[in-house]
């Protein structure tokens, strides 16, 4: 997944940076915060459920978004667009792990170590144009 993002205009939610779309926004959080409630970790089952009810268009669920604060809201997604737009990138990212023996889903740090590493990548980059710099002036 390509994370694109304005240094100029960075938005205040990371879920923003994170998916393309609106509605991928509030799926993405949604997922984040069940998992958050069930202590960071979910089953493979769980998992199911989720996309299931969100297919079905029975995920009863409040958001955050303007016109709907504090507002009950049935939300409709497609199952697989669900697996292939938002958790599967998730995965991809870091942001979630899939324990393949344990069969669960949980909150993962390796988004922000991946986050480290490519601003690594970067200052090595950065430092090597200095020097060529420093080269052509001397």
């Amino acid at each position: 997944m390509v994370i694109l993002f304005d240094l100029f205009n960075m938005p205040e939610d990371v879920y923003e940076v994170i998916f393309a779309t609106p509605q991928q926004k509030i799926v993405g959080k949604l997922l984040m915060n069940m998992i958050k409630e069930k202590g960071g970790e979910i089953t493979k089952t769980e998992m199911s459920l989720f996309a299931t009810r969100l297919h079905d268009g029975t995920l009863i669920a409040e958001i955050d978004e303007p016109g709907y604060l504090n507002k009950k809201v049935k939300l409709s997604y497609n199952k697989r667009q669900f697996y292939d737009r938002i958790l599967t990138p998730m995965k991809g990212m870091g942001l979630i792990e899939y324990d393949l023996y344990k069969k669960t889903y949980k909150i993962s740090d390796k988004f922000n170590k991946a986050l480290v590493k490519i601003g690594l990548m970067w200052m090595r980059e950065y430092r090597e144009s200095e020097m060529m710099k420093e080269k052509r002036i001397h």
